[in-house]
């Protein structure tokens, strides 16, 4: 009911970004052959288990799957179509940066199967691409837009606001520019500082601040506004976008769908008979190949959750959207202590066998969730 996906990690990148703790590696050059083999086995694998299913997407993220070989990506959506077979209408994301290189490929990626692409822009402004890492500028982020816009059918990009230094104006001004472009998909996210990331460590060392909260709260509301005045209005807490337009896949996660994780450090979530379990990839991507060519798998954490932890998901997936989590009679009374006084704050609405978290909510979502999951 809620959708059946297939993620792929590829876990290589040109450069390794300072605010990135995403499970990824310097691109040294692979196997290519090696590595088409090693994710069709895994698929193998999960195919056997969810035979008689269809899949509503598939995911290529890291990493950077931009730089994979297109026999990996020919190989793997070659595989899904075989194993699974596509739900008609199914969406089929890669991930892509804004480099010359990576646009002289969206054709091939096309001509492969790929109908969505996902840009990691981060931002129109040159010295904040410098500072976040980027390998390209503002004039290559709006040509790679262009051309992506030109090639598939659905595009979405990547942008990060909340950066030191930045103001209301300059913020504005940028997502007035994104919005500018045309894209009927956006996801915006607040710069966080991610433990053990370069920028952990530069905040640590008292080299720059993050934004203060305030601030940070004043650039959402701005968010908010700009996005909902142009049509691309919020519908979770980071993604905007018009009506029909939004993420198929993510909703997947949102919504506590079956998703299937292979590559190193890919995550999943798959229901077999009445046991929900979770999934997690071996991570380094020679330990991975070693594993799924001994096994058939490159599982390391294959667990049942607990109906505990199977709730906590849902809270903490659903109430990022603005449909919010669905819980049972006996999940609401159980929670109902701790629900009330969020509802009377204005942090969450109760909605039947719903709870939405408000604008404001949302705002704050990870103390909502604490107080609700104490």
């Amino acid at each position: 009911m809620n959708g059946f996906c297939v993620y792929v990690h590829w876990p290589f990148c040109a450069r390794i970004c300072p605010y990135c703790d995403f499970n990824v590696y310097r691109d040294r050059g692979v196997d290519a052959a090696r590595w088409a083999a090693a994710l069709t086995r895994e698929l193998e694998h999960w195919a056997g288990l969810t035979s008689g299913r269809k899949l509503t997407s598939l995911y290529f993220g890291g990493g950077t799957p931009s730089l994979a070989p297109l026999s990996v990506i020919d190989a793997v959506i070659a595989a899904c179509e075989r194993l699974w077979g596509f739900e008609d209408g199914a969406e089929i994301t890669l991930e892509a940066n804004p480099m010359g290189a990576e646009l002289d490929r969206f054709a091939a990626f096309k001509g492969a199967g790929i109908n969505r692409l996902s840009l990691g822009v981060q931002s129109f402004d040159d010295a904040a691409l410098k500072f976040l890492g980027r390998d390209h500028d503002s004039n290559g982020a709006l040509r790679a837009i262009e051309t992506a816009m030109a090639a598939f059918p659905r595009v979405t990009a990547d942008f990060i606001y909340a950066r030191p230094g930045q103001t209301i104006d300059q913020w504005k001004d940028e997502l007035s520019r994104a919005i500018a472009t045309g894209l009927r998909h956006l996801s915006l996210y607040q710069l966080t500082i991610e433990p053990g990331t370069a920028f952990d460590r530069a905040v640590t060392k008292k080299r720059w601040a993050p934004a203060d909260e305030d601030l940070a709260a004043d650039l959402f509301d701005l968010t908010q506004d700009l996005t909902a005045a142009a049509g691309l209005p919020a519908y979770e807490i980071s993604n905007h976008a018009a009506p029909g337009e939004e993420s198929r896949h993510n909703f997947i996660y949102w919504r506590q769908g079956d998703y299937i994780g292979v590559g190193p450090g890919a995550h999943g979530r798959v229901t077999l008979g009445a046991k929900r379990y979770e999934t997690e990839t071996a991570k380094a991507p020679a330990a991975y190949l070693t594993l799924v060519e001994a096994a058939g798998c490159g599982a390391a954490v294959n667990n049942p959750l607990t109906d505990e932890a199977v709730m906590i998901e849902r809270l903490s997936m659903g109430l990022r959207t603005l449909e919010g989590a669905a819980l049972t009679a006996a999940e609401m009374i159980a929670l109902k202590s701790r629900v009330d006084p969020l509802v009377a704050e204005g942090l969450l609405l109760r909605h039947d066998d719903k709870l939405i978290a408000t604008v404001d909510g949302r705002r704050i979502l990870n103390t909502v969730l604490s107080s609700l999951l104490a």
